[in-house]
């Protein structure tokens, strides 16, 4: 399942991903050409319409956006989850059907996407951004090939924002050393933390814990940071920066920010679906 987590400590939410392009079609020279080019996006929704710029640094996400968009797969969608101080997503093909009774949020059209993460795009407000499956099934963060999402967020401290790079850092570590135990030749150290663990050698274990470490984890250069430029970002525009450095950025909203605030702030049912359709009656390049 596709999960966006609304709280760095809290709520995972997911999506399941089904059916398939071909990514490797993506570059034709055609779509090549378009990487270098600058590309809006004139996206008329049912409350107003946003302007979105696709980012050059990310063409695999580009490329498959602009697709989709030229062949009006996103014509018809519902924003089918959306969340005030948080985001707005949508690109379940689902939620064109009108009578459709099941869960909307639970497939995506096309093929996963490889992570394009870049250090400078952030989730700012207006960001534009793939969801994706979680971590457990999704290690290598591959994005979904049609779901997104248009950050709201809020400000935060730099206070906060330290908290935040030591969570993902954290979060980081403990994936290193999972994948690290996972491995047939590592399974005499899980047989070791079970045993301390069942016997509560807690002195033991901790000891365990940092020698697996020493021989897991990388020097300081790996450890995430929000870059200077990042923090007054986020502390006087806002975003959702526990999100960084786990989800694609690839584009933002350069016209319409007050129609994402107006999307995020509509009454909700349970799963944070809007009690009224929000719906995209178009997308079109900007000539």
């Amino acid at each position: 399942m596709i999960s966006i987590t609304k709280n760095i400590f809290k709520v995972q939410r997911s999506i399941i991903l089904l059916m398939a392009i071909n990514i490797n079609t993506l570059f034709s020279q055609e779509s090549t050409q378009t990487i270098s080019e600058e590309t809006y996006i004139n996206m008329e929704t049912s409350l107003g319409m946003v302007t979105i710029k696709l980012y050059n640094k990310t063409p695999l996400h580009k490329i498959n956006f602009l697709k989709l968009v030229k062949e009006g797969f996103y014509d018809g969608v519902k924003f089918h989850r959306v969340i005030k101080g948080f985001m707005a997503q949508a690109g379940d093909p689902n939620s064109k059907i009108n009578d459709f009774n099941g869960q909307l949020g639970q497939k995506s059209f096309g093929e996963t996407i490889p992570a394009e993460f870049i250090s400078e795009y952030i989730h700012k407000k207006g960001a534009l951004a793939a969801a994706r499956m979680g971590d457990n099934a999704n290690p290598e963060k591959k994005s979904s090939g049609s779901q997104f999402y248009l950050v709201q967020g809020k400000t935060y401290s730099e206070l906060q924002l330290k908290q935040m790079e030591q969570k993902i850092n954290q979060q980081q570590e403990n994936g290193l050393i999972g994948k690290f135990l996972k491995k047939s030749e590592n399974v005499h150290y899980m047989n070791q933390i079970k045993y301390c663990q069942q016997n509560r050698l807690n002195d033991s274990l901790n000891m365990l814990i940092q020698e697996i470490k020493s021989l897991v984890i990388k020097e300081e250069e790996n450890k995430f940071s929000f870059s200077k430029d990042a923090i007054e970002t986020y502390k006087t525009i806002g975003g959702t920066p526990f999100l960084d450095n786990g989800y694609t950025v690839f584009g933002e909203v350069v016209e319409g920010l007050e129609i994402i605030d107006s999307i995020c702030s509509v009454p909700t049912l349970t799963g944070d679906v809007p009690v009224k359709p929000l719906i995209i009656l178009s997308t079109k390049i900007k000539e």
